[in-house]
């Protein structure tokens, strides 16, 4: 596979950034509450859980890295990493047909099906997304979506290294 890099985007979000922070400090500070008090049950641990929860959520999703070579187009969330080699990409297209609870279920990384396809979903609310259809199956997964500033042109780009790579 070549590294010779096409395109590269980090793409951040402020809101989502600060909702895991809120959310971090919402649950750091009833469980600072609970040890004062000299209290760690289940509840507690309750707090505990959530404060990590979102503290490694605020830690690890705070940008997407977008990066497409003539071989493959690689998706980083902190320390998730997809890698789509070109040559299983089928099609690749602005991802604007979601139910509602699809395209605003939440920031990060998602699961699910859509139209009887499973999908992984690299995600901040407020971008667009492109979703690519594989030629084969990775696993379960038919679809991935992700966010991105530049659809246009990352869709261009993508369908440009694709029929360059088809035709070597």
């Amino acid at each position: 596979m070549n590294d010779d890099i096409i395109y590269t985007e980090k793409v951040v979000s402020k809101r989502t950034e600060i909702l895991f922070i809120v959310l971090t400090i919402l649950f750091l500070l009833p469980l600072i509450w609970r040890i004062f008090a000299g209290s760690l049950d289940l509840l507690a641990g309750v707090f505990l859980f959530f404060f990590c929860f979102f503290l490694f959520c605020s830690l690890n999703y705070r940008a997407l890295l977008i990066r497409l070579t003539s071989g493959s187009l690689k998706l980083s969330f902190g320390i998730f990493t997809w890698t789509i080699p070109l040559n299983n990409i089928s099609e690749c297209q602005l991802d604007d047909d979601l139910p509602v609870l699809m395209k605003y279920g939440g920031a990060g990384i998602h699961f699910f099906f859509i139209r009887k396809r499973y999908r992984a979903s690299f995600n901040f609310l407020e971008h667009s997304r492109i979703v690519i259809r594989l030629k084969r199956k990775a696993g379960l997964l038919r679809d991935i979506s992700f966010s991105t500033c530049q659809p246009d042109e990352v869709i261009r780009l993508i369908q440009a290294a694709i029929s360059a790579n088809n035709t070597a």
